[in-house]
């Protein structure tokens, strides 16, 4: 119907209610009995009422079409309809699919709690919004308006079986558009397909668009901490994995390269998007709204969707609604399992080669996860046991030789020079390494690093309790305090507590050997304990009483190692080395050190005259 034509249906509604309310003929009044008295409608009033009504429907029927026609062309039919709900689900997620749009309405994690104990809807269409834009006649047309057929209703799969639901608009029986969902019967992945089938004369050859809208709930205790590993992980084409950061502020970043995947990455979950092929040109973006409370951050995704993929059948995909663990992430794609953050390089590969499979192995057979970081640091102060033994040895030999370092000091008092040459000097005939104490340690920080990215980020830790703590994934709260303190937070955490008290108790002991460590530095060494007190009090309490116990064990492990160390057969072994290298010329690495040092106590010399 074109404009006239409606112009013209409005002049004579207008008309006809003119008439019908100045000009209708009157009706003869009738004369009744007084008690038969009934109120009865005029027949020409109730004519002209049905008469109105249906001139109004017409043109409300009209003018809706003309739009629907003008916004989505040939797609229009589709513009009207009921939107219907189905039902899937395997033994990991329930998911409802709509009929409008043919788009995903509803995840839900079937294994997975909030912490308010509520069942964990990762997405619903409050939080979560997609919009697929196809050009048709040079025309965008937002198809996730349109209503679909679909003859599913609620279904369920189990074990090796799947499931497919498609969803599908059809112009006729060659020419349709098509969604299609496929479940496995285990599993976080849904696979996704979309179908332009005959319509080249419809769609045009240029890319659609899907934009993606995330307003990632918020599901976890401390929303802060959740705020701080919430971002938008993405692979490009080409090019290894990167992140949007996790700024408070609004990040984006435009891929024009492309992408093999990416993801709405929270703390412990991740709704993702995997191409078979490539996702096109994007643009990604994440902002915060510290007011809302329920939201973590909106996270929006602009994905270019190849056309000649969406027309040839390779328009294949598929959705990643799930958990960040390790071990089934890296089984979705190569390189996806780096949304689990285990750090950098050395700290990853740490946890990915060692951590990892020992503590995987021990969930294996034991149920609670507090023994179950008891063993884990046994078994890996074992492994460490060999460094430990070496730096032990090392600060014993250091402790022997202790009464002639400090006789050299006294005698060359204030010529730090001569009395670090020497003291190098008796290093060499003595055959100790000065780096040989610190070298084991090094090699130990890795291990204790890793740690540090492993614990917080675990989660299988989530919501599992140990002792006083409620939740071993995040900090585990004793005391409220009625303030705040700065960098230390309003509550007291004992497993951090008893981490700092048994870090210092390490310190004084480990100092006792440690001969090396003398004036301010050792003093310096009780700090780092405290400033961990503040840092630490909001981590995960897994974390604190992981490192808590290591001190335990390292402390009884230097305990153990002192009953072994005999001073007097050091001494002898030390003697001996002394008459052997009486002659012995000195190292390049020796006397690259002297001459490093000498260059030091220049510049040092060197300042003290600028300064007089």
């Amino acid at each position: 119907m074109d404009k006239n034509q409606i112009t013209g249906l409005v002049l004579m509604l207008a008309l006809m209610t003119i008439y019908f309310q100045f000009f209708a003929p009157e009706v003869p009044e009738q004369p009744v009995e007084p008690e038969t008295i009934e109120t009865t409608t005029p027949a020409a009033a109730i004519q002209s009422n049905e008469v109105v009504n249906n001139a109004i429907e017409i043109v409300d029927d009209s003018l809706t079409s003309a739009i629907h026609k003008d916004r989505y062309g040939i797609f229009a039919p589709f513009a009207i309809g009921e939107a219907e709900e189905i039902n899937i689900e395997n033994e990991s997620v329930k998911i409802i699919l709509s009929s409008k749009g043919g788009v995903v309405k509803r995840v839900e994690l079937k294994d997975y709690l909030t912490y308010k104990k509520e069942p964990l809807v990762l997405i619903d269409r409050n939080s979560s919004q997609s919009d697929l834009l196809l050009v048709s006649n040079y025309k965008p047309i937002n198809v996730s308006e349109l209503y679909y057929q679909s003859d599913y209703r609620k279904l369920k799969v189990e074990g090796t079986d799947s499931l497919t639901v498609k969803f599908q608009i059809a112009i006729d029986g060659g020419r349709y558009l098509e969604h299609v969902y496929t479940l496995g019967g285990t599993g976080f992945q849904l696979k996704y397909e979309i179908n332009l089938v005959g319509m080249d004369g419809v769609i045009d050859n240029q890319d659609g668009q899907l934009t993606w809208v995330d307003n990632m709930k918020n599901v976890e205790h401390t929303l802060k901490e959740s705020r701080a590993k919430t971002t938008i992980n993405y692979q490009p084409i080409g090019d290894d994995f990167d992140d949007l950061g996790v700024a408070e502020g609004a990040e984006s970043e435009t891929i024009d390269q492309g992408l093999k995947w990416f993801a709405f990455k929270q703390r412990f979950f991740t709704a993702a998007l995997i191409a078979e092929n490539k996702i096109g040109k994007s643009t990604l973006s994440t902002i915060v709204d510290p007011l809302d409370s329920s939201t973590v951050k909106t996270g929006t995704a602009v994905l270019s969707l190849p056309i000649g993929d969406l027309k040839t059948g390779k328009g294949q995909y598929q959705y990643y609604f799930g958990p960040n663990d390790y071990t089934v992430q890296k089984k979705v794609i190569n390189g996806f399992e780096q949304n689990v953050d285990l750090g950098w390089f050395i700290f990853r590969l740490v946890n990915k080669w060692l951590i990892i499979p020992i503590f995987n192995l021990l969930e294996g057979v034991i149920s609670n996860y507090g023994v179950i970081i008891i063993i884990l640091v046994f078994v890996i102060r074992l492994i460490l046991a060999p460094l430990t033994y070496k730096s032990h040895m090392s600060m014993a030999k250091m402790k022997v030789l202790k009464p002639e370092m400090d006789a050299i000091k006294e005698k060359h008092d204030g010529d730090m020079q001569k009395s670090q040459q020497e003291t190098m000097e008796l290093y060499r005939k003595a055959g100790i390494n000065p780096l040989s104490g610190c070298i084991p340690v090094l090699l130990q920080f890795p291990f204790l690093l890793a740690m540090f990215n492993f614990f917080p980020n675990s989660i299988e830790l989530r919501q599992q309790a140990f002792l006083w703590a409620t939740d071993l994934s995040t900090y585990d709260n004793v005391l409220n305090l009625p303030f705040e303190i700065p960098f230390y937070g309003s509550h007291v955490s004992l497993f951090c507590l008893l981490m700092t008290g048994s870090t210092l108790l390490y310190t004084w002991s480990n100092s006792q050997m440690n001969s090396q460590m003398q004036g301010p530095m050792k003093s310096m060494q009780y700090m780092m304990p405290f400033m961990f007190l503040f840092f630490l009090n909001s981590f995960s309490a897994g974390l604190t009483f992981y490192y808590f116990v290591s001190n335990i064990v390292s402390f009884g492990q230097m305990a153990l190692f002192r009953k072994f160390v005999d001073e007097d057969k050091i001494l002898k072994v030390m003697e001996e080395n002394r008459k052997k290298n009486a002659n012995k010329k000195k190292s390049k690495f020796q006397l690259k050190l002297e001459e490093a040092m000498k260059a030091g106590e220049e510049q040092r010399k060197q300042k003290g005259k600028k300064k007089k």
